[in-house]
């Protein structure tokens, strides 16, 4: 993979070849050049693509970034002559007024050997990951967590904990990782790094205007007029092409690219031979609308039992999304075709309020809104203690609706959490789970919910979702799917400038009754066909469950991987026999996911 990696407070015989073993794995899938640093007691190393790395040293300060930076000012780096050596004229102004120049996607180190201090971050919507740790007053950190444990000061752990918080996510959020002692970087925050102690402090969050009332129409001409601007910015010298999923993010960003380039974009669908998960007739019809030159590709069980044990290598961490196995493959066809650049759409729904959970939650919180004394005096006692209440359709549905909107924000987002229904105790063994601490992961999701400063649900669940949908799930997923194709990524939504104009947009603009989207899909009428508008959303999603029951291979994978699973003492080996046999042929589409993240934990640590 690209990234960087290094280390400060740390005198090693030889840092060369310290840092070149540390950052071998950052060139393992896409063989790109590894520029390297060394100081006194500090090192750096950052590969990428050309013009995605800058590198710089003087007078014992090392500078290292992997991204699409750029400076804010022009004529700052106009006048130092280089990315690096503007930043070196920042850096005495501290971290906040340095992070603040930079825009784009980054993760950047700065390695004052004199002074003994240390800059890491990373961009605001935390594209690029950094992980760290602390052996002693020595800061070691890296991109890949891959890449961390090969310094000798911080040999890779697991952590119990880390286990079971991607259990429960199916992905590791951070600031946590799957290793001991090991931490992750926030979207929008730095670490400054000074007399042998680490502190960790934002340095970005999202700030909503909740109250605009700019018109529509100059709002939807702003909108337009970004939504370029992105786009073309996105191109850059490369050849790209775009996912086309059919939805309406993918569509817009394919007929943005046709209008900005000028010419008819390339674009690439994924399909599946199984009912309710091929979406590619939308595909076809973005394609025609906007005349892309479409490619479609149809994945297969044998494609996914080939891709499992891949996918599983190039995540420094247990990754639990299924959907990076068909962005893996469109990956591939872009990058055989000649594509060097994919734009994906990820991003929009976090901006503009389109997953369905917020319309949903919109209805619960209608609960809150009722006097507590008529709640708990007259409707609660009266749905509950009706005689035979279980046996009425309508009081069944009542109590249902009340049990959840009694359920407090966030926690409520969780009420059908996988591992929530199993319950801890049926899925892990004794021995484990004496090892974690179950109240962690929501814990965590209060902390960001709470910090989001918005005066809306909506912009709270949203400001959540930027995080754990977004930076935490999606952009890992797409990113490490498109590295293991040797493809570069970009997400125009993700502009600073799109960031910005959805921060301006009214909860109601976001979300209208039970209406998704509602700007977003008004300021688009006209350029989006109306089927695309107007059709549920749906993705890439991998139909895992149902080709397991049809698949011997595919099956063969999974139940071998969890048989190997069991040795290791985390899940119970009677949950997975359950599993594997009573619940899958019950219902294979539900328990085929925790089939599927169980078997990709097994899989990431065979590739470990």
């Amino acid at each position: 993979m690209s990234g960087l990696c290094g280390w400060i407070g740390h005198g090693a015989p030889d840092n060369r070849a310290l840092i070149e073993a540390m950052g071998a794995p950052l060139t393992r899938f896409d063989r790109s050049r590894l520029h390297t640093l060394q100081g006194g007691a500090s090192a750096a190393a950052a590969a990428g693509a050309d013009g995605s790395v800058h590198v710089w040293q003087r007078d014992g300060l090392l500078i290292a970034l992997w991204g699409d930076a750029r400076l804010r000012d022009g004529a700052l780096l106009r006048d130092a002559g280089s990315l690096g050596a503007a930043l070196a004229t920042l850096w005495p102004q501290g971290p906040e007024r340095l992070c603040a120049a930079l825009t784009g996607v980054f993760a950047l180190c700065l390695l004052d050997d004199k002074a003994g201090e240390a800059l890491l971050a990373v961009d605001r919507m935390g594209t690029h990951p950094m992980a760290w740790q602390m052996a002693g007053e020595t800061l070691v950190f890296a991109s890949s967590a891959d890449a961390l444990g090969r310094h000798p000061s911080t040999p890779a752990r697991v952590d119990p904990q880390g286990l079971y918080n991607y259990v429960y996510f199916h992905t590791v959020h951070s600031p946590g990782t799957v290793h001991q002692e090991q931490r992750r970087l926030p979207p929008g925050s730095y670490l400054r790094y000074r007399q042998g102690r680490a502190e960790v402090q934002t340095y970005w969050r999202m700030q909503f205007e909740e109250d605009g009332k700019r018109p529509f129409a100059d709002l939807r001409e702003e909108f337009r007029a970004v939504l370029r601007s992105s786009v073309r910015e996105a191109m850059g010298e490369r050849r790209v092409g775009a996912f086309l999923s059919g939805g309406t993010d993918s569509s817009t960003l394919a007929g943005v690219l046709c209008e900005v380039g000028g010419a008819p974009a390339n674009t690439y669908s994924i399909g599946f031979e199984a009912e309710g998960y091929d979406e590619m007739a939308y595909a076809r019809l973005a394609s025609r609308h906007f005349g892309t030159l479409h490619h479609e590709y149809y994945v297969t069980p044998d494609d996914v039992v080939a891709a499992v044990p891949r996918i599983a290598q190039v995540f420094d961490q247990p990754f639990g999304n299924a959907s990076a196995i068909p962005a893996y493959y469109c990956a591939r066809m872009a990058r055989a075709d000649g594509v060097t650049r994919m734009f994906g759409g990820d991003g929009g729904d976090e901006l503009f309020g389109g997953n369905e959970r917020y319309s949903k939650q919109q209805v619960f919180a209608l609960y809150e809104r009722v006097p507590a004394l008529l709640r708990k005096a007259l409707l609660e006692p009266a749905v509950f203690n009706f005689p035979g209440g279980q046996r009425v359709k309508l009081l069944r549905k009542a109590r249902s609706y009340i049990e959840q909107a009694s359920v407090p924000m966030p926690a409520r987002l969780e009420t059908y959490n996988l591992l929530g229904r199993y319950g801890p105790s049926q899925v892990f063994t004794d021995a484990f789970l004496a090892q974690t601490d179950t109240g962690l992961p929501l814990a965590g999701l209060r902390h960001t919910y709470g910090g989001s400063g918005a005066a809306s649900l909506i912009n709270r669940m949203l400001a959540l979702d930027l995080k754990v949908t977004l930076a935490d799930n999606d952009l890992p997923k797409v990113l490490k799917a498109c590295e293991l194709a040797g493809m570069e990524v970009a997400f125009p939504f993700l502009d600073e400038a799109m960031v910005a104009f959805s921060a301006r947009l009214t909860p109601r603009q976001k979300l209208n009754g039970k209406q998704l989207r509602y700007f977003f899909k008004e300021a688009l009428r006209g350029f989006l066909p109306d089927a695309i508008i107007n059709k549920e959303k749906h993705g890439f999603g991998l139909p895992f469950g149902v080709w397991l029951r049809q698949h011997q291979p595919l099956r063969e994978l999974a139940a071998d991987s969890l048989h190997d699973l069991k040795a290791r003492q985390i899940v119970r080996a009677d949950f997975i026999d359950k599993l594997m046999g009573q619940h899958l042929a019950e219902h294979p589409g539900y328990h085929g996911t925790m089939v599927w993240v169980l078997m990709m934990l097994e899989q990431w640590f065979k590739q470990r």
